[in-house]
């Protein structure tokens, strides 16, 4: 059996990054940069309030509480028609740029509109004294122009794409999204909510499958399902390669009798059968038909998710330019047992994962079979337990966190 890491190397050597791209800003979410992004310009680009106040020299308030006349009110969004003299003050919204003559804004807390008949024009009272720059963002609080924003290999957020906004920019360079076919085998399976036939069960892994294949960011395209049938399953493989970026299978892969698509992908690809030494999703087909990557993933329901999680997503996410594309182990402590038998593998148990006064703490999700889909739904962690006898209440385990 190949160990863990030997089996992912060959995956990650040969899921190269794409050619970079330029998407536009709205199409760019959990896209990856593929060159460094520098700001052009300063933000803001002009010193404005934090708050709904008044705009006023610090000097003027110095000996608060103290009236001062109302020259201006202005809105975000408009520019400032009056300079601020001494004794006076503009009225002014969050957002709005400072007025000239103001050094700092007063909160409209702190303040009282007075009627005032001898004064000329409004007045308004301030309650406190501020310090130059009150509530001003200046100019370039966020960031100054020449500022390098993002780096090569940046996943883009949310947050991100925001600041590229804020930029002017409307497209950014990544490495592009991939479309990614995924298959079902196997003759036993249904998927049109029909009766189970004796020996029938429902095809529960093309739907796992593309759902996470969309939580890895790419674009899903659903093959369908093909029975155990050569020219079905070369059908829909060559399809998927002709319209997609890489593909995930499911069923097929050991080394019984039936298992087509290992008979097809050695006849149209140049693929590689593996045995690893994990539980489970021991077995692992990868390769390639002309240039497109493979994925055969096993076909029972847990061992199809984890061996999509520990092969296919990382190459996956390797294509899409990651520069970290693998999960990474995190410390934890099982506050129950986690028992195994020694066979020569490394068994990624199914485990709920909680925080616990800074660290995470870690309890079985159920049964542990292949076939125990429920289970595998319910967690949100996979515990990384090396080979032996298992994991006592109280010891530390690596996790690999899902959710």
């Amino acid at each position: 059996m190949l160990p863990l890491e030997t089996a992912r190397e060959f995956v990650l050597d040969r899921c190269e990054a794409r050619k970079p791209t330029h998407v536009p800003i709205a199409d760019a979410l959990g896209l990856v940069t593929a060159s460094e992004i520098v700001s052009a310009e300063a933000i803001p680009q002009f010193a404005n309030t934090a708050m709904d106040g008044f705009a006023v020299r610090s000097v003027d308030v110095a000996d608060a509480p103290c009236e001062l006349r109302v020259v201006e009110t202005i809105p975000a969004g408009h520019a400032p028609q009056v300079t601020v003299g001494p004794g006076e003050a503009s009225r002014i919204m969050t957002g709005a740029t400072i007025p000239p003559g103001a050094d700092a804004v007063v909160m409209v807390e702190r303040t009282a509109v007075v009627d005032s008949p001898s004064a000329d024009g409004e007045v308004v009272r301030i309650e406190v004294s501020v310090p130059p720059g009150n509530h001003v963002r200046p100019i370039g609080d966020d960031l100054h122009a020449g500022a390098h924003v993002f780096g090569t290999g940046t996943e883009l957020t949310a947050g991100h794409l925001g600041v590229l906004c804020s930029l002017g920019l409307t497209e950014v360079e990544v490495f592009p999204r991939l479309r990614v076919g995924v298959l079902s085998t196997g003759d036993e399976l249904v998927d049109d909510g029909s009766p189970l036939q004796p020996g029938q069960i429902r095809d529960s892994n093309r739907r796992t499958l593309l759902a996470l294949a969309q939580r890895a960011d790419v674009t899903c395209v659903d093959l369908g399902l093909a029975r155990d049938d050569p020219d079905e399953i070369e059908t829909a493989i060559t399809t998927g390669v002709q319209t997609c970026d890489a593909i995930v299978t499911s069923g097929g892969v050991s080394m019984g009798d039936f298992d087509y698509v290992k008979a097809v992908l050695d006849r149209i690809g140049d693929m590689r059968w593996m045995q690893v030494a994990i539980k489970p999703a021991k077995p692992l087909a990868f390769g390639t038909v002309g240039d497109v990557p493979v994925f055969g993933l096993p076909g029972n329901p847990v061992s199809s998710m984890v061996s999509f999680e520990l092969f296919a997503r990382p190459g996956l996410r390797s294509m899409m330019g990651h520069p970290d594309p693998i999960r990474p182990a995190v410390a934890a402590t099982a506050t129950e047992d986690l028992p195994r038998r020694a066979d020569g593998k490394t068994h990624f148990m199914r485990v709920l994962a909680t925080p616990n006064g800074g660290g995470i703490e870690v309890r079985s999700a159920g049964g542990q079979g292949s076939h125990m889909l429920w289970a595998m739904a319910k967690a949100n962690a996979l515990a990384v337990v090396p080979d032996g006898g298992g994991v006592r209440a109280g010891e530390p385990v690596d996790v690999l966190l899902l959710d």
